[in-house]
């Protein structure tokens, strides 16, 4: 009997000892399983899948008001003193530019700027277009990323005629150039200047100018970058390359470090530039 009770307690010691161990070492590969990658998959509500890479957002400018408003599509930096974002930053890609005819809701407050955002209210008769920055149809892969772009934060007063006509042409020709080279990131604004005029109760401010930035980074060892300034009162029968600037020009107009991120030799490299070798205008 005493044998026995001495072979039943090793018997226990062995079985829990082995439970131990395999729990241990479940709990193990749960930590593995945890921890940070490059890589993260997503999928929208729409089905689409999309891999979000961390590096992808170590592109973002600097921010010259510190508030910023981060949106599960694209981030901003939110200009109180001028009621708008001085920037509105973005992944492109192909799989988002779908043809999807999207019912266009109502502009509302942006609940992520501290300060709140302008009311929609300030652009009614005051002769100028509610403009995107972050473009409504770069966003119509998904419902919640399109009504998104209708926070009042993203839009700046825009004239009609340049908003419908030369604007437009750039942001066609910016999905055009992510088919075409793959993932793209892209920061979009006014330039906000002192002295401008402004709209509505709130003071809305009308740029002069606005900008596009555009980084092609599908190549991490040698990306390519194009910028654009244009002047926002009227339309322009221009070719778009007429309104290639270098990304320090704009730096030093806005005040804003637009990649500080990069590895200087990569940023100085890039931001210098003023040409258009390698993007493709037909």
């Amino acid at each position: 009997m005493k044998n026995r009770k001495v072979l039943y307690a090793v018997f226990t010691l062995v079985i829990a000892s082995f439970l131990y161990l395999q729990n241990s070492s479940t709990e193990s590969l749960k930590e593995k399983d945890n921890l940070p990658t490059n890589k993260t998959p997503t999928e929208d509500s729409d089905g689409v899948s999309e891999v979000t890479t961390k590096s992808e957002f170590n592109f973002l400018p600097t921010s010259t008001t510190n508030q910023i408003a981060k949106h599960t599509y694209y981030t901003l930096s939110y200009s109180e003193k001028h009621e708008q974002a001085e920037w509105v930053a973005y992944i492109l890609k192909p799989s988002y530019l779908k043809k999807i005819d999207r019912k266009r809701p109502y502009f509302i407050y942006d609940k992520q700027v501290k300060t709140r955002s302008a009311n929609y209210r300030n652009y009614k008769q005051s002769g100028y277009d509610k403009g995107h920055l972050c473009p409504a149809g770069d966003m119509r892969f998904n419902e919640n990323a399109f009504n998104d772009t209708f926070f009042t934060s993203n839009i700046s007063p825009q004239n009609h005629e340049f908003n419908a006509g030369i604007w437009n042409r750039l942001e066609q020709k910016t999905r055009y150039w992510a088919k075409k080279y793959g993932q793209l990131y892209v920061i979009t604004g006014g330039v906000l200047e002192a002295n401008l005029k402004t709209i509505g109760q709130e003071k809305v401010a009308v740029p002069n100018l606005f900008y596009k930035i555009i980084l092609d980074y599908s190549n991490t060892k040698n990306p390519k970058a194009i910028a654009f300034l244009m002047p926002g009162k009227k339309d322009s029968k221009e070719a778009l390359y007429k309104y290639v600037v270098s990304i320090n020009e704009i730096e030093k107009r806005t005040g804003i470090d637009f990649f500080p991120a990069l590895p200087n030799s990569i940023e100085n490299s890039l931001e210098s530039r003023s040409d258009y070798k390698g993007w493709s205008f037909r």
